[in-house]
């Protein structure tokens, strides 16, 4: 269920809008926004519908089947609406589980979508652990968003692992550990310690990497979020890094790269800060590299301070 993501990821703020639903599992509360900031990126997310239209009329699920006219699906039609895009027969399904307001045989009537239910439907939704096969607050409290996200994203397919990623996909992990702070902030809970060296690696699959590079970054333990690449034409050959991740901590990943039989040719920090870039190393393709020569592992390793020039 796509959403249309009207930022670009140098753009992103703090501006994402709270919950209308009062009190609930904090942790859900946080994956519930994180979904959001994928799937309806706007100041307004409950009355969005597909493409960004907005619609006055919350008492029931629109059921506007909008043509999809780019994307893997495109010739078919969506009613992807509200503040989570789901779709009018998943709301149907779920509204009956999970829907405050249940209704009887004798006298049938929509269910609500006004920004409340919303929230409360996917709240228990998400909370199910039957439907899910697991307690996903439990793998939230554990530090597992990386998993989660993995797991959800057939269901919301924008989330990093499913076929809609969009520019908002590979930034989920961190805004989740913003949103989590502020929720445990209101629930009266003590905020959870960013570890220092939570570095998380972004890579841009590519055909011509011939799977060296994700084979290679697999066997590294730092969660590996992969992201549409916009450099198709170019091998992986450079790795960026950002202002809190250690010296060591870049040459792990380009040893690892190099002895995979990548040409990297270039290790530097990033050009300038960037929204959640602390911790991030990012392993892609630079055109203007491609004559430069490859470093060598004994280069690498003898760099004491990897620089832009």
């Amino acid at each position: 269920m796509p959403g249309k993501n009207q930022f670009s990821p140098n753009s992103i703020n703090s501006n994402f809008p709270p919950l209308e639903m009062t009190g609930g599992d904090p942790y859900i509360r946080a994956l519930m926004r994180t979904i959001s900031a994928s799937e309806s990126n706007y100041q307004d997310p409950y009355h969005v519908i597909y493409t960004g239209k907005r619609i006055k009329n919350l008492n029931q699920h629109p059921d506007d089947c909008i043509p999809i006219i780019a994307g893997p699906n495109i010739g078919k039609c969506s009613t992807a609406a509200g503040r989570y895009q789901m779709l009018s027969s998943t709301w149907e399904e779920m509204a009956k589980r999970y829907h405050p307001n249940k209704h009887g045989f004798l006298f049938w009537q929509p269910y609500s979508f006004q920004p409340e239910y919303q929230d409360l439907v996917v709240h228990n939704w998400l909370s199910d652990r039957n439907y899910w096969k697991t307690d996903i607050s439990k793998l939230l409290q554990e530090g597992e968003i990386l998993r989660v996200l993995e797991k959800l994203s057939p269901t919301w397919t924008s989330l990093g692992y499913g076929i809609e990623t969009n520019s908002m996909s590979q930034y989920l992990p961190e805004l989740y550990d913003r949103f989590l702070q502020e929720e445990l902030g209101k629930a009266g809970a003590k905020p959870v310690n960013k570890t220092p060296d939570a570095v998380t690696i972004e890579y841009f699959p590519k055909h011509l990497d011939r799977g060296l590079v994700e084979k290679a970054l697999t066997n590294i333990d730092f969660p590996l979020v992969k992201v549409p690449s916009v450099v198709s034409h170019t091998a992986t050959n450079a790795i960026w890094f950002g202002d809190q991740v250690k010296t060591e901590e870049v040459k792990l990943v380009a040893e690892k790269l190099l002895a995979a039989g990548v040409q990297i040719k270039a290790i530097r920090p990033f050009g300038e800060r960037l929204e959640f870039s602390d911790y991030l190393i990012q392993v892609g393709a630079d055109p203007s590299l491609q004559n430069d020569e490859t470093l060598s592992l004994e280069q690498v390793r003898n760099t004491e301070v990897f620089t832009r020039e």
